[in-house]
């Protein structure tokens, strides 16, 4: 262990594993350790005795659930979006010669008490039960306003400059009514808040595009993907006189490394507590109703058909994705927590899913760092949030590989790498 390294990243977490892959193929020499005798962090995926010890402690898992070693269950289970940022960099760094994926079946949104499906191109806008026939009408030019819109195509932008006009102008452009701006802008744009509103309408515009051409890419229902069979001692950091990170100590070993990568667990005294997600994981024996007996599914229930801060995420998948035994269901009820009750605030997703076999509730903290990196050399990544989907995740890797290696990362890629095994 007397070896030099340019990183050393600590945790096997999402975030850590992409950004090791990341580095490394850039050429830098990187070092991957981790406390726990699992693999995946927070983000692990656990057998139905793993889970039945994390929530029930030493109880046995009723035999009619099937056997455990059929359950693969992600503690933070997100959708990828399938022309996403983070598909284009497990391309970029060859994973996905390891991963097979699978096209999601439905991508859905709560709305005055229902579940319907998402409408996301002008064809599926006028079908849609969300709205009116006159406003059926006016959402379907705003569709086509988006689908038509390029960047480097003045023509395509109706004399909107959209790095200079905000979201709500140009929705105001077109007339849509509040209701249908909720589910735009939470269950297609996947905005968690409604701040975006106020914001340069480019980036609203260009998340609404990301979401139709995902969709189209698979033709399936809903423009996520989903991989197959789901996603020790401390090791200590140490620091030199000048409070720089210089290596990582394990078993009385010490490695050198220039810069240290981490999860907030490995350094509690540089981050700061900034919330709470609440989420329940259920084992069902049916899909959830109302979603087309979809065996996988996103629904996304936004903050105001709630009366909350924040949107509730819905997230199922089963057996069609290797993640329970034939005829089983996992379904996950995650949303920012803003009472300590989860039981009671999660309800209104719960009582979505119909009759479910088994409940286990939890409650953890999101940190952020606090540290200045170019000070200490420790990057450590923010805490997963509430979404269902990559797309938060993903930026916070790609900020930190920018501060990492000084350079912005190329993802060019051939989206097609991806494609094979998703069409299956």
């Amino acid at each position: 262990m007397d070896e030099e390294y340019d990183v050393i990243v600590l945790g096997t977490g999402l975030k850590e594993c992409i950004l090791s892959g990341l580095l490394s193929v850039d050429g830098l020499k990187v070092l991957h350790m981790d406390r726990n005798d699992y693999y995946g962090g927070e983000s692990t995926s656990l057998n139905l005795i793993q889970l039945w010890k994390k929530f029930r402690g030493d109880d046995k898992p009723p035999e009619q659930l099937g056997s455990s070693r059929e359950y693969n269950v992600d503690m933070i289970p997100k959708f990828m979006m399938a022309n996403g940022t983070l598909v284009r960099v497990l391309i970029h760094t060859d994973v996905t010669k390891y991963l097979n994926f699978k096209a999601v079946d439905g991508s859905f949104v709560y709305n005055k008490g229902k579940i319907h499906k998402v409408p996301a191109t002008d064809v599926e806008a006028l079908k849609s039960p969300l709205m009116g026939l006159f406003e059926k009408r006016r959402a379907r030019k705003f569709f086509i306003y988006v689908q038509d819109y390029e960047e480097n195509d003045p023509k395509s932008h109706e004399g909107l400059d959209l790095n200079k006009v905000t979201a709500r102008e140009v929705i105001s452009k077109y007339g849509l009514e509040d209701n249908t701006v909720d589910f735009i802008g939470h269950a297609l744009a996947l905005h968690k808040d409604d701040s975006y509103l106020d914001e340069p309408a480019m980036g609203f515009v260009k998340k609404m595009k990301l979401y139709a051409e995902s969709l189209a890419r698979f033709q399936g229902g809903s423009p996520y993907i989903y991989p197959l069979y789901g996603l020790g001692e401390l090791p200590q950091v140490e620091f030199d006189g000048d409070g720089k990170a210089y290596g990582v100590t394990s078993e009385g070993e010490t490695a050198k490394g220039k810069k240290i990568v981490c999860d907030p667990s490995y350094l509690p005294d540089k981050v700061k507590k900034v919330g709470r997600v609440a989420r329940a994981i259920c084992i069902m024996s049916h899909p959830i109703p109302n979603t087309s007996d979809s065996h996988s599914v996103q629904v996304i229930l936004p903050q105001k058909q709630l009366g909350r801060k924040s949107d509730m995420y819905l997230f199922c998948c089963s057996y069609a994705h290797n993640v329970a035994p034939k005829g089983k269901y996992i379904a996950f009820v995650s949303t920012e927590a803003e009472t300590d009750h989860p039981e009671t605030e999660l309800q209104p997703g719960i009582e979505l899913l119909g009759p479910v076999d088994e409940t286990f509730f939890d409650i953890y903290d999101r940190y952020e760092p606090t540290n200045k990196d170019i000070d200490d050399n420790c990057y450590i990544s923010t805490s997963y949030d509430a979404t269902t989907h990559f797309e938060s995740t993903v930026t916070d890797v790609i900020a930190m590989y920018s501060r990492i290696t000084g350079k912005e990362l190329d993802l060019t890629v051939d989206l097609s790498a991806a494609s094979a095994a998703a069409n299956e």
